[in-house]
């Protein structure tokens, strides 16, 4: 999938830069992961935002998506995993699928994901992200998916084609299919350790040795997603055009700081909009 300007994100800001980018005739593709609804889902009851008095923040989202697709925005309803640079072109893994883009704009929210300990320091030393990026390396090797939510059910059943072995462990409540290539694993992960050749997943309940480790969250570190992008604490510092220090990658909404409101992820993702435009053209 080829467009303009590929936008990650489902807040406010996400959708304020698709409905400006589409008034500037840029194509654009929203990457709106189905559970990454962050606090404003929740919300019951908004009465600070102009023109929207006593709204829901269901509600609001809904409009504000509604409207963005109705200018022509395509969502695709996947987790972003991955950005990668390749010339002019920016690749990323969304799901399973890959979408080059001209501009990103980094439109995710506040939210960062808690790591397990020995998560970290063990990323591509027998522990990944990603199924199929990896899954090739474990062919006819015993694995455990460790899994955040629903995403990673489709993960483990690609798994399942490759591996001798897959143990399935929930880290947060998430419904599974009652048929299964799988086998869930009881007890909740806490910690990673390697030993030897093999990592070690460590819950309440028991310690099991596997070849390999696969984790899935709906939501990825900034850091992780798209390196060499500069941080300054859990937020990413950008300009007044919305732009960070990588080229046509801009950043809108709570992901930029305080304050974390929706009026200012609202403006945050018009300017981020209106930069992308000048700089493609």
């Amino acid at each position: 999938m080829n467009c303009d300007l590929l936008i990650i994100g489902s807040g406010p800001a996400a959708w304020s830069c698709a409905l400006t980018a589409r008034q500037r005739d840029l194509s654009v593709v929203v990457a709106a992961a189905e559970s990454a609804t962050g606090w404003l889902q929740k919300a019951e009851r908004i009465d600070n935002y102009p023109g929207m008095p006593a709204v829901s923040g269901k509600d609001m989202l809904r409009i504000f998506r509604q409207q963005a697709e109705e200018a022509g925005a395509q969502v695709v309803s996947s987790l972003a995993r991955q950005v990668q640079p390749l010339g002019d072109i920016y690749m990323t893994l969304c799901g399973n699928d890959i979408i080059e883009s001209r501009a990103v704009v980094l439109a995710m929210g506040a939210a960062r994901p808690k790591l397990l300990p020995g998560e970290e320091e063990l990323i591509g030393q027998g522990v990944s992200w990603c199924g199929t990026c990896d899954g090739m390396f474990y062919r006819g090797k015993d694995v455990a998916v460790l899994s955040a939510w629903h995403g990673g059910i489709e993960e483990a059943e690609f798994l399942s084609r490759l591996c001798a072995k897959v143990d399935y462990y929930t880290m947060a409540a998430h419904d599974l299919p009652d048929e299964r290539p799988y086998a869930l694993h009881e007890g909740k992960p806490a910690e990673l350790v390697r030993q030897e050749d093999k990592i070690i997943v460590k819950t309440d309940v028991s310690a099991d040795a596997y070849d390999g480790v696969f984790i899935f969250r709906p939501a990825v570190s900034p850091a992780k997603l798209l390196p060499g992008l500069e941080l300054e604490g859990a937020f990413i510092p950008v300009d007044r055009r919305m732009a960070t220090n990588l080229p046509r990658v801009y950043a809108a909404g709570d992901c930029t700081g305080q304050p974390l409101q929706i009026a200012k992820a609202v403006g945050e993702g018009n300017i981020a909009a209106i930069s992308a435009a000048e700089d493609l053209k």
